[in-house]
């Protein structure tokens, strides 16, 4: 009982087993007779038992030195660690349940013994099945898709080369197509866009107040040689131990030639009708961010809010190269290989901000990890990922943060993002060891960090050969009602 109790609680996904929360619970919120359903969390083949009782009958008598169970202080301290049996604390399985198990709530799950799992099924019809539709303008692909954040059956479609344009998804069941018109752009960025192989538009995102105030986002690379406002900061630096002059050239390139770039602009109309306007000013309203890349490849550039806290994320590869040779995705100080969380609605130098951004307009979120961990940029949410091509929050449990990461040669991943986690690369590529061929800016040992593991993957030895290593795209958690099978699974490209 103690076994499985310990092992939930060193499980890094386990947190709602503990309702995560202002007062974290010392062992997990155990199953007991008040919960007659089985929990969505739990595994399909394992229902929901009495496990209060188990661990009552279990443990009561039985003497534990250092017992979780023992119960908190009035003053909300616990007593102090000692030898007990449960009868010392507790009369019956009745009061010592009451402290420790019940039914799940919507802040938390009941835990039974068993392994939690991420999917969650929930009663429904039989399922019809889900068609796909390949959306296609016949000249460049769109690379981007975002819902509009009204709420409504529109979707906001961007290419590679930077043209958005507003889209109507049919209702459900109707046997209509998407309709748009790309006579109609909603906005025209291609004069901004540098649009090449690896680079282009690569993220847009609108704020969640766009209704009424009609700010949106738009991440994407420039080219310095030709556009006098792409000129950011290069990312190798002396403060991450990087010196330009070594980094060679990738495909011709000069170093930090080509630049990532986060903008802010505004959809025309009155700031009553925002979510009515078919279109948008490209002239740019605010830099957010600019930052010259070492080689051009492995820049990631999505950008996502925050569905809770409203903050902007920005995902950043390692920068280019085989192998990361600088090792910037594990280096602290560098924002290559890193999710950033930035706060685009404060102005730097009204509290909001420790200290003055080098990148751009913006501000640091105090919550953000640099506070626990001074080595870390005050940007960073997360480091140690190559090419974090496209994440999502699960919508239905947002703080469930999904980024599908990209690998080197073997392995393709998904992480569950969380604060001040380190995903492993270059470390690691996936679960596998990864050995660089080349390492100017030195390695980081695998004792050093507590790398958080994938939660899926597969190797590029598993894909059929017809369809090459298969690089990873994303996804996201199906929270649809077409297919009841689907409800709550991760659904990868």
């Amino acid at each position: 009982v103690l076994k499985s109790l310990l092992c939930a609680k060193c499980n890094p996904y386990s947190a709602e087993l503990f309702d995560a929360g202002p007062k974290i619970r010392t062992i997990p919120f155990l199953c007991s007779s008040a919960s007659s359903a089985t929990s969505a969390h739990q595994s399909k083949e394992s229902t929901v038992q009495d496990y209060c009782k188990i661990v009552w009958d279990t443990c009561k008598d039985a003497t534990i030195h250092n017992s979780p169970f023992q119960p908190p202080l009035q003053g909300g301290g616990r007593l102090p660690s000692s030898s007990s049996k449960l009868t010392d604390a507790w009369q019956s399985e009745s009061d010592f349940c009451t402290s420790f198990g019940g039914a799940p709530s919507n802040r938390s799950v009941c835990f039974s013994g068993s392994t939690v799992s991420f999917n969650a099924t929930q009663p429904s019809a039989s399922p019809k099945g889900v068609c796909l539709e390949r959306i296609d303008n016949g000249s460049y692909a769109y690379l981007n898709m975002v819902p509009h954040p009204d709420g409504s059956n529109r979707v906001f479609l961007g290419t590679q080369a930077g043209k958005i344009v507003l889209a109507t998804v049919p209702d459900q069941g109707s046997g209509g197509t998407l309709q748009f018109s790309e006579a109609g752009l909603f906005v025209d960025l291609t004069d901004q866009v540098h649009f090449d192989s690896t680079f282009g538009l690569m993220g847009m995102a609108f704020h969640p107040d766009f209704a009424t105030n009609g700010r949106f986002f738009a991440s994407y690379n420039c080219d310095r040689t030709k556009s006098p406002s792409c000129s950011g900061r290069c990312s190798c630096n002396s403060d991450v131990g990087c010196d330009p002059s070594k980094l060679g050239t990738d495909n011709g390139a000069q170093p930090c030639q080509y630049q990532v770039v986060v903008s802010e602009y505004s959809a025309k109309g009155s700031s009553s009708n925002v979510s009515e306007v078919t279109s948008a000013d490209p002239t740019e309203v605010k830099r957010i961010f600019t930052m010259g890349l070492p080689y051009t490849n492995n820049h990631g550039g999505q950008i996502l809010f925050g569905p809770t806290d409203g903050y902007l994320y920005l995902m950043m590869g390692d920068g280019g190269q085989k192998g990361d040779p600088f090792n910037f995705a594990q280096n602290k100080k560098s924002l290559l290989g890193k999710i950033m969380r930035l706060d685009i609605d404060s102005t730097p130098g009204l509290g909001k901000v420790t200290n003055q951004s080098l990148w751009g307009n913006y501000s640091i979120p105090k919550d953000n990890p640099f506070s626990d961990d001074s080595g870390l940029a005050p940007e960073i949410w997360a480091l140690g990922v190559r090419n974090p091509w496209r994440c999502s929050f699960d919508l239905d449990r947002p703080s469930y943060f999904y980024c599908a990461d990209t690998g080197q040669d073997q392995y393709e991943e998904v992480d569950l993002i969380s604060k001040a986690g380190n995903y492993g690369w270059r470390i690691y590529e996936g679960p596998l060891v990864y050995n660089p061929p080349w390492t100017p800016g030195g390695n980081t040992s695998l004792k050093s960090v507590n790398v958080i593991p994938p939660i899926m993957g597969y190797s590029h030895s598993d894909v059929n050969k017809n369809i090459g290593s298969a690089s990873i795209m994303g996804g996201y958690v199906y929270r649809g009602s077409t297919d009841p099978c689907l409800y709550g699974r991760y659904l990868l490209r």
